[in-house]
């Protein structure tokens, strides 16, 4: 009986853990190479890195949601974003359950990959150099990575 209870608990957990889980999104490189501008599959999918201070969202502070660029998988929140000086947009914390954690050892460092959990696109590297007040990381992102959608502002002439 304790063996069946046990093995119940197991498959509770792992379904609640699989609610949030989303369908792996597999394409051939041709229809990546089709769907993605040049530079958005040159960091995407050969895992590149745009210049610094060049892209798009280092910048950029509306409130809203960045989504990865290939998948529409949404990755990080604004409230989450900072100025880390890096020139690259920089986060202290992702959405639950949407980026996955791979070791790079390229260029004679061992650092921290992050990739889309859904497509598993590149998207930019993890440190432990963020907001000591929040996280203490910093999720360095490629803006060609990334798409933002704004959240509408609520009305307040009602």
């Amino acid at each position: 009986m304790k063996h069946f209870l046990h093995l119940v608990i197991l498959f509770v957990f792992a379904t609640i853990n699989n609610i949030h889980a989303q369908e792996k999104i597999v394409k051939t490189d041709a229809e990546w190479k089709q769907q993605l501008t040049a530079k958005q599959y040159h960091i995407l999918r050969q895992k590149g890195t745009e210049y610094a201070f060049s892209g798009e969202y280092n910048k950029h502070y509306k409130p809203g949601t960045y989504y990865c660029a290939a998948c529409n998988t949404p990755l990080f929140s604004s409230q989450t974003k900072f100025d880390s000086g890096t020139g690259w947009p920089s986060f202290d914390n992702h959405i639950a359950n949407n980026i996955d954690f791979l070791v790079d050892k390229k260029y004679g460092m061992i650092r921290t990959e992050i990739i889309c959990n859904v497509c598993n696109g590149h998207l930019g590297h993890l440190f432990k150099d963020g907001p000591k007040k929040t996280t203490g990381k910093r999720y360095c992102v490629n803006s060609a990575a990334l798409t933002f959608k704004k959240t509408e502002q609520p009305n307040t002439n009602q």
